[in-house]
């Protein structure tokens, strides 16, 4: 089977590579920007096929859409942190969107009948109210961050193109994932790295922002193997949330990670750290996903937190 990740060089595209493979026999195709890092991927070696690829190149996209013709495709790639997009927004629309209506149309183009997924975001669901957790798929998208309007944007274009074309799209709309290789500018990775540099004396404290925010935290490889499940047995043109149902507070986070290293750090609070607009509550109901597919986490948080402070315990 041919399989196509976009953005394969990142976060969760390596860790799904790392799923395809231990699924049996597989050609995996991976798509990334000329200047993406690969430390990600190197342990696979040559066991895939990665092409250079701009997804806002409508071109290129088209021609390795019909060379290789995968009969999946997972649309991961974006600019998928929050915060840049504050300083980006034109260029977090542009590739979020752009690069989404690319390759839809070149599976148009093609002919061809492939099962795509399109990882949306919880982000979408922005402010909400109290009374509206667990969040389920059908609450309202009130996004308070160019990252959540872009993936609004995505999310609306996998239905459309689905209605309007009949493209086997499944839309999912992950909650915060996180676990070894997540980049160091997102919260958890980054409190491991402070929390180790303060015990190694190499910063005088670890520096935050928003603590009381909440989160639902799902092990990225709990999530990649959703997304693999969704491309099994959910339904074309559907959306599903996937998440623990469980949330924490960036506080309880910070305090778990603190106690896995044992260390005794002190903790600023820095305003710089603050976005202009945070979303407050994030917890999901995951039984829609759940009941169509048999999906459920299985990796305990703990334990990921676990993971992360040991892969950079590592590099640092």
């Amino acid at each position: 089977m041919k399989i196509l990740i976009t953005g394969i060089t990142g976060f969760a595209g390596s860790h799904l590579a790392d799923y395809a493979f231990a699924q049996g026999e597989v050609e995996i195709y991976g798509t990334a920007r000329w200047r993406s890092p690969s430390q990600n991927i190197e342990h696979l070696g040559d066991r895939i096929t990665v092409i250079d690829a701009d997804l806002r190149d409508a071109s290129s996209v088209e021609s390795l859409v019909a060379e290789i013709k995968p009969e999946r495709i997972f649309h991961l790639a974006a600019q998928s942190y929050v915060v840049s997009s504050w300083k980006l927004p034109t260029e977090t629309i542009t590739t979020n969107l752009v690069g989404t209506v690319n390759i839809f149309e070149a599976v148009r183009r093609a002919k061809y009948e492939p099962r795509l997924l399109v990882a949306c975001s919880s982000e979408e669901y922005g402010f909400v109210d109290p009374s509206e957790v667990p969040i389920t798929e059908d609450n309202p998208l009130r996004p308070l961050s160019p990252y959540g309007v872009s993936k609004v944007g995505q999310d609306l274009l996998s239905y459309q193109y689905f209605k309007s074309y009949g493209l086997n799209v499944v839309r999912t709309r992950a909650f915060n994932h996180t676990g070894p290789r997540r980049g160091r500018v997102f919260v958890c990775s980054n409190f491991a790295i402070q929390v180790l540099e303060a015990q190694k004396g190499l910063r005088p404290c670890v520096e935050v922002g928003n603590l009381e925010a909440v989160r639902d935290f799902t092990d990225v490889r709990d999530t990649v193997r959703a997304y693999w499940r969704a491309l099994e047995a959910a339904e074309p043109g559907e959306v599903y949330n996937i998440c623990s149902g469980t949330g924490y507070k960036i506080q309880d986070v910070l305090d778990m990670l603190i106690g896995i290293s044992g260390a005794e750090v002190d903790v600023s609070v820095n305003p710089d750290r603050f976005r202009p607009s945070d979303v407050p509550l994030l917890i999901g109901d995951n039984s829609k996903f759940k009941r169509q597919t048999g999906w459920q986490p299985e990796i305990p948080f703990e334990q990921t937190l676990s993971d992360i402070m040991d892969y950079w315990r590592e590099r640092i």
